[in-house]
């Protein structure tokens, strides 16, 4: 699309352009994963996340060192870098800075990175990475909270819009039909079963929860709506296994069985993104590749 497509998987692609391009991509990524652990930061908080109507006091507790007070530095605010120059600890009082920061910094540009590469560059990739950052956002947020903001979801749903009409008209990718399925294939049996376990949990434990909760359900209409069918179903399967794994951690951990799902989905989903089809497509040849033997 707009003479770019298949630039990466060209075979007239010269290795130093690759190189450079997603030495750039990565570096523009890691400074939206910046943003990205202030959105986290301030959206549970109900915080000003651009710094526009919020208090000074607000402001002031941004610029600063939370346990010393110490003024941060320019050269402190340099995403991933800042952290390992600084050891991750503050640069006055030697406090310790929390390693999620340049995890998520170093996690948004990886994803970027990985979408042009599978996607190569067209407006596919860069719906997806904006997909790949909310994402982001809505896993740590949920796995904080046990909470789902529906602007999030929004935002995925309306990123299916030009998705479809500027990239799967031209490229034969993910139907209406197939959109319009997904939306519901995974979101609607999800809601069911929290619905049916509510009333069975409350009975059996005296907790008022779901065993699915209607934001996860929430989350896998938008990313059907995005994915497609066979993509979402991909997604929800793979979320599903690496929840098992991981609810297994947590309950090692802190001994409690509860956790959050929605992060687990959104690792499912940012894979469907980039493989759900491939995937799809190997699973359901298997027969005839059986058969052919």
């Amino acid at each position: 699309m707009f003479g770019f497509e298949d630039m990466l998987h060209s075979e007239f692609a010269e290795l130093p352009f690759k190189i450079m391009f997603y030495v750039v991509i990565f570096l523009f990524g890691i400074c939206i994963g910046s943003f990205l652990n202030v959105v986290i930061l301030r959206l549970p908080a109900g915080e000003s996340i651009l710094g526009i109507g919020g208090s000074k006091e607000e402001k002031e507790k941004a610029s600063h060192c939370m346990t010393c007070g110490a003024k941060i530095r320019p050269i402190d605010l340099i995403p991933v870098f800042s952290w390992l120059m600084l050891r991750g600890k503050c640069h006055s009082c030697g406090q310790k800075i929390s390693p999620r920061y340049p995890i998520v910094e170093s996690l948004n540009g990886i994803l970027y990175v990985l979408t042009f590469a599978v996607l190569d560059i067209n407006v596919k990739s860069i719906i997806t990475c904006v997909l790949m950052s909310f994402l982001i956002v809505i896993g740590f947020i949920d796995w904080d909270t046990k909470d789902i903001y529906v602007s999030m979801l929004a935002v995925i749903l309306i990123l299916a819009v030009p998705l479809h009409l500027f990239y799967s008209r031209e490229n034969g990718d993910v139907t209406l039909k197939s959109r319009i399925i997904g939306a519901f294939v995974i979101s609607v049996p999800f809601f069911l079963i929290g619905e049916l376990s509510r009333p069975i949990i409350r009975k059996k434990f005296g907790e008022d929860f779901r065993a699915i909760e209607l934001g996860d359900s929430m989350l896998m209409f938008a990313a059907g709506a995005f994915l497609g069918t066979q993509a979402v179903i991909v997604s929800t399967f793979i979320g599903i296994i690496v929840a098992a794994v991981g609810g297994l951690i947590v309950k090692a951990v802190t001994k409690d069985s509860k956790f959050a799902f929605g992060p687990f989905l959104a690792i499912g989903i940012a894979i469907g993104s980039l493989w759900g089809s491939q995937i799809a497509q190997w699973y359901l040849s298997i027969p005839e590749r059986l058969s052919g033997q």
